[in-house]
């Protein structure tokens, strides 16, 4: 086994000069294994790890994990298994953040030739199935569709989220919910286990990544590739539109990760309600998207990691007017704007269907449109005219409960 170091300290000045620094890691013909262990002076310092082959992109992983493992038959959630291209591999290091004394850092990489030297770890035993899952929830809809309750931005162990993919699928369901995406943080690595996932628990899982900067994160949502985070912003929509995916701005309004990127272009999505929208009396997400874009789609995610830290799957709710069960689906009604948002799968929802704005299980609640109040809703299934604009549902105090394009 060969052993590859590096070792220095990073300034501010390599921060000024670039955010992703690399290392280089000779890997011989016949290699079965790579291995990569970074340590640095945690004081102040956060630092990213990922892997770029000669071939193109190999993983990332950002500050959640100090290590990877790569070989050709499995590799650690994050990274993709394959062959290892002889040649020139680089570890990426992200410098995230650098104090103003720099941060020592020491990378220990080992390459095999031998199989079963190196190995990424055993995989979990299969889950089974939820067996009493909560009835779907039947609305309105056009003939031909109906409403799937779903959440845009999850996180599992191929990034920081604490659970594996079926784990995440499981408690999904658990939650009432038709469909997710799963959009770990720069990495595709989780889209190789989805279909099989989908198929054993009952849900939809829809391909997704969220390409994560320090000046803001997007989700990319279908099938494609890798989306290369070190370009700039306009050049992710750029791969999102010639693949027939979809980029969404995430938490626009969202503390120390706000959206703070300047594009040419407008994405199509915008996560307009997200956790963070603590006091829904607070109309400040309304504000930053009919200023950004009012013509984009308002979409929701709970960005679910792990119990106790965040809102679970479905807070908020994503509601998309689907033709068919299937990933390609959802991001099709996306596209097209048949959307609708609610704070949880089981509370008040307003829809388009028809031409008319319907209100389902909203009795007592207030339609507001773009100039203010203008209906008490008084009825468990109540149909207003369909006037353009955005609209919302809230309670007699102004929360916001429901909201529409």
């Amino acid at each position: 086994m060969a052993t590859i170091r590096h070792s220095g300290r990073w300034t501010l000045e390599d921060r000024f000069a670039s955010p992703w620094q690399y290392l280089p890691v000779e890997v011989p013909d016949g290699a079965w294994g790579l291995r990569a262990e970074l340590e640095y002076e945690r004081s102040g310092a956060v630092l990213d790890l990922g892997c770029i082959g000669p071939g193109g992109f190999r993983g990332w992983s950002g500050g959640a994990r100090r290590s990877f493992v790569i070989t050709r038959d499995a590799a650690t959630p994050g990274y993709l298994p394959g062959d290892l291209e002889p040649g020139t591999w680089q570890v990426v290091i992200g410098l995230h953040r650098v104090p103003l004394g720099g941060a020592e850092y020491r990378l220990t990489a080992q390459v095999t030739s031998r199989p079963g030297e190196l190995t990424p770890g055993q995989p979990p035993d299969p889950l089974p199935p939820l067996a009493d899952r909560p009835p779907r929830r039947e609305l309105p809809a056009a003939p031909g569709r109906r409403w799937l309750a779903g959440d845009l931005h999850t996180h599992t162990l191929h990034s920081d989220g604490a659970m594996t993919v079926p784990e995440l699928a499981r408690f999904s369901v658990a939650q009432g919910l038709d469909y997710i995406a799963v959009t770990d943080h720069n990495t595709v690595s989780h889209h190789a286990e989805l279909p099989a996932t989908a198929a054993a628990h009952g849900i939809i899982l829809v391909p997704g990544q969220e390409v994560t900067v320090q000046a803001g994160h997007a989700n990319a949502f279908g099938e494609m590739g890798w989306v290369d985070f070190r370009e700039p912003a306009d050049a992710w929509l750029d791969a999102t539109e010639r693949a027939g995916a979809l980029l969404s701005v995430n938490h626009p309004i969202g503390g120390d990760v706000s959206w703070t990127i300047p594009m040419s272009r407008r994405p199509p999505l915008a996560e307009v309600w997200h956790w963070s929208w603590l006091d829904p009396h607070w109309t400040t997400p309304l504000a930053w998207w009919l200023a950004w874009d009012p013509g984009s789609v308002p979409v929701g995610g709970s960005d679910w990691h792990r119990p106790g830290d965040d809102a679970p799957p479905g807070s908020p709710t994503t509601w998309v007017e689907c033709a068919a069960g299937e990933p390609a689906a959802v991001v099709d009604a996306l596209r097209h704007g048949r959307t609708a948002i609610s704070a949880s799968r089981d509370g008040p929802v307003l829809l388009r269907v028809d031409g008319e704005l319907v209100a389902a299980d909203a009795e007592g609640t207030i339609l507001v449109g773009p100039d203010g109040p203008t209906a008490r809703v008084e009825s468990p299934l109540a149909s207003f005219p369909g006037v353009p604009g955005y609209h919302r549902l809230t309670d007699a105090a102004g929360a916001t409960l429901a909201l529409t394009a």
